[in-house]
């Protein structure tokens, strides 16, 4: 039962880290649009994105309920497993992080529990319907979404104005982008954290902590999750700000708002039924739209294909990376390894994010 109840708590330690690269890769889908059109200097905009996203974690507990109960097999889950799921899941982060890409943390950590979990019981302890219900179906549809609210938005915002001065409108709208951007991370907080919680939650009913017929998300793991998230947002992720504020188009404030109202209400819409959907796909996907409406070559398209491909492939390496990580722990000495190199690159990242903030401008 002490092995147990380490390996439980090694669990929540690398769910928790998890959440916190989730956090620093996943700064941008709050606030990367209000940074570009100038409505908030990136210490604004990370100080208002890490409060709300620790705010609307509290929320709702029906994407944590999904990914605790909606994804694999309780009992086929050991804790060995959900390590193995964690490690491929924060590695992809980091690599993506690395390359500037804003891919989905969520699929991800799905694609890491699918590759660990699938490698263990030779995938039969996946729950291939609900995963393509509760997760494949509403990830298309959800940067669609985003994408066509962003442009409508985009649209009505710019007949609305119509009569306003550019600079009165630009004005206007860089205030309203506070808001709009306020919202976007209170339900980025809402959705994403949710996801650590649910996987902290997986590990307590494997272990008998917590009930599957009674099944509730204890208070502790909602704080925890929410807090981790929050600071690895304040942390920021200034590389992947610039890709999506304005390597993919150069929004003005008004398609900015367009934009994080856009996705902020498809993110709201999909937590509150369950559906982890990705904030990164919707957000960016709602950018697309909103930018696209001044002109479609506003858009620098290849970047935004390349992003794509990130989208595609980021589940099933994902999973590969989790799947090695689980091949590599039953050889003798693996274990000690995984962690060193887990640990080597956690401390360069961390060390050139560091670097990065040191660089980041007081205000742009």
């Amino acid at each position: 039962m002490e092995g147990v109840s380490a390996l439980l708590i090694a669990v929540v330690v690398f769910a928790l880290i998890f959440d916190f690269t989730n956090g620093f890769h996943d700064a941008a889908n709050a606030i990367a649009t209000s940074v570009s059109t100038r409505a908030l200097s990136p210490r604004q905009a990370v100080f208002i994105a890490a409060t709300l996203n620790f705010v609307g974690a509290f929320i709702s507990v029906k994407v944590a309920t999904t990914i605790a109960k909606g994804i694999v097999d309780v009992s086929d889950v050991t804790m060995i497993i959900l390590l193995c799921g964690l490690i491929g899941t924060i590695a992809w982060n980091l690599i993506t992080w690395y390359l500037s890409l804003p891919t989905s943390s969520s699929h991800a950590l799905i694609g890491g529990m699918i590759g660990s979990v699938g490698v263990a019981t030779a995938f039969g302890g996946i729950k291939w319907a609900s995963i393509l219900e509760k997760v494949v179906i509403p990830s298309g549809v959800a940067p669609i979404a985003g994408l066509i609210g962003g442009a409508i938005i985009a649209i009505l915002v710019t007949w609305a104005a119509k009569n306003l001065t550019p600079t009165f409108a630009n004005r206007l709208f860089r205030t309203l982008q506070v808001g709009s951007a306020s919202f976007m991370a209170f339900t980025h907080g809402q959705n994403d954290a949710q996801k650590t919680m649910g996987l902290i939650a997986l590990a307590l009913l494997s272990t008998g902590h917590l009930s599957e017929n009674n099944f509730e998300v204890p208070v502790w793991v909602i704080a925890s999750a929410a807090g981790s998230m929050a600071i690895g947002t304040y942390v920021g992720g200034w590389r992947i700000i610039r890709t999506l504020g304005s390597k993919i188009v150069k929004l003005e404030p008004h398609q900015g708002f367009a934009a994080e109202t856009a996705a902020g209400t498809t993110l709201l819409i999909a937590g509150q039924v369950g559906f982890p959907v990705s904030t990164t796909h919707t957000i960016s996907g709602a950018v697309l739209g909103a930018g696209a409406t001044k002109r479609l070559s506003a858009v620098r398209w290849g970047i935004a294909g390349r992003i794509m491909v990130a989208w595609v492939i980021t589940l099933p390496a994902a999973a590969l990376m989790a799947a090695l990580a689980y091949g590599l722990v039953l050889l003798p000495g693996g274990s000690v390894i995984l962690a060193a190199v887990l640990l080597t690159a956690i401390t360069l990242v961390w060390i050139k994010m560091r670097r990065q903030r040191e660089k980041a401008p007081a205000n742009t």
